[in-house]
């Protein structure tokens, strides 16, 4: 089962700093659809970035249960 990294401002939004994704999360689009679905506060966050395997991906990335995913909200700083 693929565990999803979550942090900052969205893991504030999900309650949570990792969760475990269902089994038909198979790629980022997916996860994106997922994740609306289940914590619509994320919406709020602009420019929500996903990374598998320490990379960032895009939604036609594929995601296996071996796979580092994590959720990674915008930063802002100065």
């Amino acid at each position: 089962m693929t565990k999803l990294l979550v942090f900052g401002a969205a893991s504030e939004v999900m309650g949570a700093r990792n969760i475990s994704l269902p089994p038909e999360i198979d790629s980022v689009k997916k996860l994106r659809v997922f994740l609306q679905q289940h914590y619509p506060g994320l919406k709020r966050l602009n420019s929500l970035m996903v990374a598998v395997n320490r990379e960032y991906a895009e939604d036609a990335c594929p995601i296996s249960g071996s796979d580092e995913v994590a959720l990674i909200p915008p930063v802002s700083g100065g």
